[in-house]
């Protein structure tokens, strides 16, 4: 208990005041004046006295005044007197309580200042060091959402709002990475130009068979080496002795005469010669003559005429051009189905391809030439022939092989060409867009500051569930403290005989804070420093 104040000096309005020594202070002891007369310094005086913390003194020291501040106060607990000298108390009263705007600051917590964030806090309301303690720590973490949300909108400023296009910043960073995100763009890409160019694509063919020709040695050599097997050898070259003294095209002249003797009526040739009607029944030359032309002798020339038809056919100038002309076609079909699926290369020389394909030819020609001419010698092919096929029939193979990789094309060109026929632009076009956002989501430069901003989000959700342990713990808190809080005013109410009580004290909690609000009678009251009672 505090029975006189015994001096004030250098302290607020007090320069030297002691002639209230001698002013008893009894249990029950009023002091009331205008403002600024002091009431504020006496309180922040006895809270000092009351905490031993010299603040609430040495922050109100008279600034005209050349001495510290001095007091001296008989309290409970003398002699000697409780005295504030040189910053500190030689003994304080800790079982005082100062009910003052401080109190309430740090008790019922209410700013002093009206500001922004006072205006949101309104009607908050919060009883008890315990209750002052777990509101603190509500408040930390309120305050600290606050941080990361401020933070949150840097990091989401700082992705590139381009790459972004259309989509949020928690849509573009939620975009899940695709492996081959290249082959998917593309593929799009098509779709959409598949999409724009849909009567080309319906008009223009598929590609058509690439293809050259095979030369059949086998076959070649067959007829090369092929003699009549009616012929002994002996008979062969006596007729080819004398042949040879026939001088050129002997042979030829000669068949063609064969052909002009007649033919009896038994089948048998005549004996008769076509040339001067004598007879050559017994003419030794005219046996080996009937032995060397026959049928099987015009069976072997047919087949070398043959074997030249085909060769002049498959790999005469006609089809060379044809296989150029395909060729041409073939690379203007790759440019224009390139921009919708892959299609190969179409890399082929074919001024090297026809040099090559023609000196094959003008090999096999100059052989049968040369059995055409001596159907029953044996011809040989030169060993640069064979050099020259083998080297051909690479040349082919590669023809073939990209041949087959263009029909497996045409079945994805049906593909482009039925969908291009349903395909809706504006939805391919939208996909395009998403796969691009994807790409840029995941380049090394934006997921860093994807990265950084889906951090600090998961930061503020961790925040977060701390923010909503503490108010749980403070609406626990709150659930026992508000009654009791409702017993006591209303027993000071009984006391001091008003009329009326406390009916009913609720909690709410608001953006901010906790806030509560009571009932009297018919008339709600919110309550922010203070239950206002009606």
């Amino acid at each position: 208990m505090i029975n006189a104040i015994q001096l004030l000096r250098n302290i607020g309005l007090f320069d030297s005041v002691n002639v209230d020594a001698n002013i008893v202070l009894a249990r029950i002891t009023f002091a009331y004046a205008e403002n600024g007369r002091g009431k504020t310094t006496l309180a922040a005086i006895m809270r000092s006295l009351a905490s031993g913390d010299p603040i609430p003194i040495t922050e109100r020291r008279r600034l005209a005044a050349q001495h510290p501040p001095h007091i001296v106060i008989d309290c409970t607990g003398g002699p000697p007197s409780a005295v504030f000298q040189d910053g500190v108390w030689n003994r304080t009263l800790a079982n005082m309580v100062v009910f003052d705007d401080h109190f309430v600051e740090q008790n019922v917590y209410s700013g002093l200042t009206v500001a922004t964030e006072h205006r949101q806090n309104l009607h908050e309301l919060i009883l008890g060091s315990q209750g002052i303690a777990l509101n603190q720590r509500f408040q930390q973490f309120v305050d600290q959402i606050e941080i990361h949300n401020t933070v949150i909108r840097t990091k989401a400023a700082a992705i590139p709002a381009n790459e972004r296009g259309t989509l949020s910043v928690d849509e573009f960073c939620a975009l899940p990475l695709i492996g081959d995100i290249d082959n998917e763009i593309q593929t799009a890409e098509r779709s959409l130009a598949a999409a724009r160019e849909q009567n080309p694509i319906r008009n223009t063919s598929l590609f058509g068979v690439l293809d050259l020709p095979a030369f059949d040695i086998t076959e070649l050599e067959r007829v090369l080496e092929c003699t009549l097997s009616t012929l002994d050898a002996a008979a062969v070259k006596k007729l080819k002795d004398h042949l040879a003294k026939l001088g050129q095209d002997a042979e030829t002249w000669i068949a063609a005469g064969m052909e002009r003797i007649p033919i009896a009526a038994d089948g048998q040739m005549s004996d008769v010669c076509p040339f001067c009607a004598q007879s050559i029944k017994d003419s030794p030359v005219l046996i080996h003559y009937r032995a060397y032309f026959t049928q099987e002798y015009n069976d072997l020339k047919e087949k070398v005429a043959e074997a030249l038809a085909s060769l002049n056919r498959l790999h005469g100038g006609e089809a060379s051009t044809t296989f150029e002309r395909t060729v041409r076609v073939t690379g203007e079909l790759e440019r224009f189905w390139q921009k919708f699926c892959d299609v190969p290369d179409i890399c082929l020389d074919t001024a090297v391809i026809v040099r090559k394909w023609q000196a094959c030819r003008e090999v096999f020609m100059t052989a049968l030439l040369a059995k055409q001419a001596v159907p029953l010698d044996r011809v040989a092919l030169p060993a640069a022939a064979r050099d020259a096929v083998v080297e051909y029939q690479n040349i082919r193979q590669t023809v073939l092989d990209l041949n087959q990789a263009l029909q497996g094309v045409n079945i994805k060109i049906q593909q482009v060409k039925q969908q291009a026929t349903t395909a809706n632009h504006e939805t391919l076009s939208g996909a395009l867009s998403r796969l691009k956002a994807i790409k840029a989501r995941h380049m090394p430069a934006t997921a860093v500051y994807c990265e950084a901003y889906l951090n600090e989000k998961r930061a503020k959700a961790a925040t977060e569930a701390l923010r909503t342990q503490a108010r749980t713990a403070l609406d626990q808190y709150r659930t026992g403290a508000f009654p009791t809080c409702q017993n006591a005013i209303n027993a000071y109410l009984n006391r001091f005989n008003v009329g009326f009580t406390l009916g009913n004290v609720v909690s709410a909690n608001t953006r901010a804070g906790p806030c509560c609000w009571g009932r009297t009678g018919n008339r709600c009251s919110f309550v922010p420093q203070y239950f206002e009672l009606g």
